[in-house]
């Protein structure tokens, strides 16, 4: 099986973060069937076997001066490998369009994540379905600038 950076679309939306980080931000979701247009970032985790540089464009939101990205991986019953990644190591880059950051990682938990999750839920209502398809708590992870 394929890494997700080089499943086509993803590799895609990759490039155009190197070449156009502005058009990437506001990605069109509707080609793969998605709502429209979605605020997008360009998380950069180290790979916890690799050691080497693994590039993702996620979904996100924002909470006070913080990003927030979901775990969801569509679903499916195990945690994505960019989530496994900040497990092994916190510590990330971001791109927000044009806009470089260093980060670190925290999932949030309680009150903060069910409030943090009702706002994703309005930027990208399937993380809804996406949390009932699977049995373990879809983590909501925020990207604190270091």
């Amino acid at each position: 099986m394929p890494s997700f950076s080089e499943i086509p679309w993803i590799a895609e939306h990759i490039e155009l973060y190197r070449t156009d980080p502005e058009k990437a931000h506001m990605w069109d979701s509707t080609p793969l069937g998605g709502p429209g247009l979605l605020p997008t970032l360009l998380l950069t985790s180290k790979g916890r076997k690799s050691g080497e540089p693994r590039a993702l464009p996620l979904i996100y939101g924002t909470t006070g001066d913080s990003y927030v990205v979901i775990a969801s991986k569509g679903g499916m019953p195990h945690h994505p490998l960019w989530y496994r990644n900040l497990e092994a190591d916190p510590n990330c880059q971001l791109q927000v369009g044009a806009s470089s950051l260093s980060a670190r990682a925290r999932v949030a938990e309680g009150e903060e994540r069910e409030r943090i999750w009702g706002e994703m839920v309005k930027i990208y209502p399937p993380y809804t379905d996406y949390q009932k398809s699977t049995e373990r708590q879809i983590p909501v992870v925020v990207l604190d600038p270091a």
